[in-house]
Parts: structure tokens; sequence; C-alpha cells
């Protein structure tokens, strides 16, 4: 498990990347990678193109994250899902409060 971020230059932009299982166990990671940026981003990437692996918990990760950006008016994509992390997020009606990109 590993989870980057990294800020755009003029740090509205703020890309997370997650590798390997998206689980429990990066909890603190991820909070992290958003938190400790000193601006707040007005957009946010969840780059998961190396990610295999979700739970629950990880659905509430992003849920949070969604939370902290400011909720319904939230700039959140997800990126490069692969079908297995793109079927849970469409049975569980995320795609619903995320934009979903191949």
């Amino acid at each position: 498990m590993a989870i980057q971020s990294v800020a755009s230059d003029s740090g509205r932009l703020l890309t997370i990347q997650i590798q390997g299982r998206f689980d429990f166990s990066c909890l603190q990671a991820f909070r992290h990678s958003y938190e400790a940026v000193d601006v707040k981003p007005e957009r946010y990437i969840v780059d998961m193109k190396e990610c295999d692996y979700l739970d629950s918990s990880a659905l509430g990760m992003l849920l949070a994250l969604r939370d902290y950006a400011g909720g319904d008016d939230a700039n959140i994509s997800l990126q490069n899902c692969t079908n297995d992390v793109r079927k849970i997020l469409l049975i569980t009606k995320l795609d619903e409060l995320f934009d979903v990109a191949s």
C-alpha cells in the first residue's frame, strides 16, 4: 500500500495516487495526503490506476475526502479505475457522488 499526493504549482489541484490495497490500513496515510497540503485545493483527482483492491473502509475514506473538500460542492474525480473498482463504485452508487473516469 502506498499513497502519495502531488499538488499542482498553483495549489488548485491535488492528485492523490493509490497503489495496491486501499483498505483500513491506509486511513492515516490517505487522510494525511489531503490534510497536510498548505493550500486547500479547488479540485481533487484520486488516481486509482495501481489500486487493485478496495473495501468498505476505503469507500468511507472517499466520503470523508468529499466532506473535507466541500460536500455537495466538492470537485473530486476518481480516475483510472479498474473494472473491479468501477463495479464496486457502481454497486454502492458512489458514482453518483464522484466523477468516475476510466
